[in-house]
């Protein structure tokens, strides 16, 4: 019998703009992730995407490993050179998902810099009903991460898919089925939103989920406010954050979500640099137990 635990797979995600993403995959993949998501930022630099997901499917193996999502990260909103190069990632990527065995592509919306929020709106209908109308005919989903990147409503550089208010602008300008969102709990709570509420509303939209939490300084915001002097929060590994995963998972389960849970590191102030991978399995195994662990009915 496949254990039902695994219709909500944990993973992380893995660099592949420096073109050494498989040697990675195999560096890591005994530690025990159930999925991989190869991300690029900004540019694939001319790497040959097709060649790169079968080498990445290679350094898996017979492993019960996925890789479902792959990440294309940068502003195509825009025309500068390193925008172009984003779109035509953007393209490749939709093209050579399933190389990778993948049926979504993540990344930011982009955005038109140092605008109101409502200014990329006509932009972002053009190019991503295109890339909408692309994706589907390949059978591939679109998902927007909910990062702000530092961003607001009044202006920014990377990104307009960072709250509620703005999902229901941009999918009303791209009402396309396969056009959602890549989720993570930590953007909502950095802006002070309560995240699990969102799960129950967007369950649908919800096409992949990055594992990154966040941790809330309550004292220094009733002392100093928030985006002031004093840095009133932090983004964290799962499993150091504030948020109750067995109720994320829970909440994502009875809204008949299935898919992938990919560690987004490289964020917490503690577990970074020689600590990096000391967080990334306590993640792991923090977010399997929320999950339910790997039983298996053997009764004939």
């Amino acid at each position: 019998m496949t254990d039902p635990a695994k219709a909500i797979r944990i993973g992380t995600m893995i660099s592949a703009s420096g073109g050494t993403a498989a040697q990675r995959i195999a560096t890591i993949a005994d530690m025990g992730f159930e999925s991989f998501e190869p991300f690029f930022w900004q540019t694939t630099n001319g790497q040959d995407i097709a060649e790169l997901g079968k080498r990445c499917k290679d350094a898996i193996g017979e492993r019960d490993i996925t890789m479902s999502t792959i990440g294309m990260f940068g502003n195509p909103l825009e025309d500068q050179d390193m925008d172009r190069q984003t779109l035509q990632g953007w393209k490749d990527c939709i093209d050579n998902a399933h190389h990778f065995g993948a049926d979504t592509v993540a990344g930011f919306t982009g955005r038109i810099r140092n605008k109101p929020l409502t200014d990329s709106l006509p932009q972002y209908k053009k190019v991503w009903s295109e890339l909408a109308r692309r994706a589907a005919d390949k059978g591939v989903r679109i998902a927007f991460e909910n990062c702000a990147m530092d961003g607001n409503w009044q202006t920014g550089d990377w990104n307009i898919a960072h709250n509620p208010d703005a999902w229901e602008l941009m999918f009303n300008e791209t009402p396309d089925d396969n056009i959602g969102l890549e989720w993570e709990p930590c953007h909502q709570m950095v802006y002070l939103i309560d995240p699990l509420p969102q799960i129950r509303k967007w369950a649908k939209k919800i096409f992949h989920v990055h594992g990154k939490d966040a941790t809330i300084r309550w004292d220094v915001i009733r002392e100093h406010g928030i985006f002031g002097k004093e840095k009133f929060v932090f983004m964290r590994t799962p499993g150091f954050g504030d948020s109750n995963w067995t109720d994320v998972i829970s909440e994502l389960r009875l809204a008949g979500w299935s898919g992938s849970i990919d560690i987004e590191g490289w964020h917490d102030p503690v577990y970074r640099d020689a600590l990096e991978m000391t967080g990334q399995v306590r993640a792991l195994n923090y977010l399997k137990d929320c999950r339910g662990g790997d039983y298996v009915d053997n009764r004939n």
